[in-house]
């Protein structure tokens, strides 16, 4: 029974990775008619890392229909052309695409010194080169991407795409409305302008909170920097989507191949995604910067208004007093004027 049943979930995977393999990828993600460079092709089709093929480029060991090639942006359509590697043929890559749940303390780098757990060891790789689309830090957990192919994981991790990641997150403390009005606004780091899109709170346990946030940008410990800046330290993160993809059920270190369904999805939203958004103006950060320190001034302006008026109304209240004051001047000169007069006469019986 139990090898029935192990037969039947095979056949249900082969059927999901078929489907997969027939979905038509978008012509953004296509080199298809434009070729694609040897050094990047290698890559793809699992050799080693760009660096490493680069050596072997340059080494000769590559061939193009035969004719060795030394340079590594050499253009090449493998669909039409023989390339191999030291004379076995490298066919085009079968592009692999998995939903990993990374744990804490698995990192996400394919290669640590320190030889720490690495998310791509917890996906079945077989004899495909995989790396992770972005990154979560060492603590974080939750969903990841996992795949070969690059040029997806460019449109998906690039910031100039902004493409949504929602994260929950619990932090110390209770964040006041204000709190979050400035997360939304956003603060300047040495290393540039981080801000949420969005941030709710979803409930509070003790003195604590647990919140949900999105951002398009995923820079260095960006959630945890934010919320220390704002008096909250981070107890736990977890990503829960990025993109159109969710993490619904999947088990904490667990992994599963993305089904035709949710391929489909990715695909039409790379394909879908305006090539505006690629192309913002780099003085878009500071349009939001200024704005939100437009607003930051508007509402401090507004708490000293009260304050103000009381000022104006001193003023007024003063400027009147001197304007009184001085029509009542010439009588007080004048009787300044007659007291030295009397001052000066001399009274009998005194010399």
């Amino acid at each position: 029974m139990a090898s029935s049943q192990g037969n039947s979930e095979s056949r249900s995977t082969r059927r999901s990775r078929a489907a997969g393999r027939q979905l038509p990828r978008p012509e953004c993600l296509s080199d298809a008619g434009k070729g694609t460079r040897l050094q990047k092709f290698l890559a793809t089709a699992g050799v080693d890392s760009r660096r490493n093929t680069e050596e072997f480029i340059r080494a000769g060991r590559v061939t193009v229909d035969g004719e060795t090639v030394r340079n590594p942006a050499t253009i090449v359509r493998p669909e039409e052309q023989d390339v191999s590697l030291d004379g076995e043929r490298l066919l085009p890559p079968r592009y692999q695409y998995f939903l990993l749940n990374k744990p804490k303390g698995v990192v996400c780098t394919n290669r640590d010194p320190a030889g720490r757990p690495r998310a791509v060891d917890l996906v079945p790789a077989g004899d495909q080169r995989l790396f992770t689309v972005g990154r979560l830090d060492e603590n974080t957990e939750g969903l990841l991407l996992v795949t070969n192919d690059g040029a997806l994981a460019e449109h998906l991790a690039h910031p100039r795409y902004e493409v949504t990641r929602k994260y929950r997150v619990q932090v110390a403390g209770l964040p006041t409305p204000e709190t979050l009005g400035e997360l939304r606004h956003g603060m300047y780091f040495s290393d540039g302008f981080f801000r949420f899109q969005k941030i709710r709170i979803l409930k509070r346990k003790g003195r604590s909170a647990f919140l949900e946030l999105e951002m398009q940008e995923g820079k260095n410990r960006e959630i945890r920097r934010l919320m220390a800046r704002a008096g909250h330290k981070v107890m736990n993160l977890q990503r829960v989507a990025f993109g159109p993809l969710r993490l619904g059920r999947l088990e904490l270190g667990a992994a599963r191949e993305l089904r035709s369904a949710e391929l489909k999805e990715l695909y039409d939203f790379v394909d879908n995604t305006p090539q505006k958004r690629a192309q913002r103006p780099r003085g878009n950060t500071k349009k939001i910067a200024k704005a939100a320190r437009e607003a930051r001034e508007k509402k401090a302006a507004a708490a000293e208004r009260p304050q103000a008026a009381g000022r104006r109304g001193a003023a007024r209240n003063v400027k009147s007093g001197s304007a009184a004051a001085g029509k009542k001047r010439p009588a007080k000169r004048t009787v300044k004027r007659k007291v030295k007069k009397k001052a000066g006469k001399r009274r009998p019986g005194r010399r």
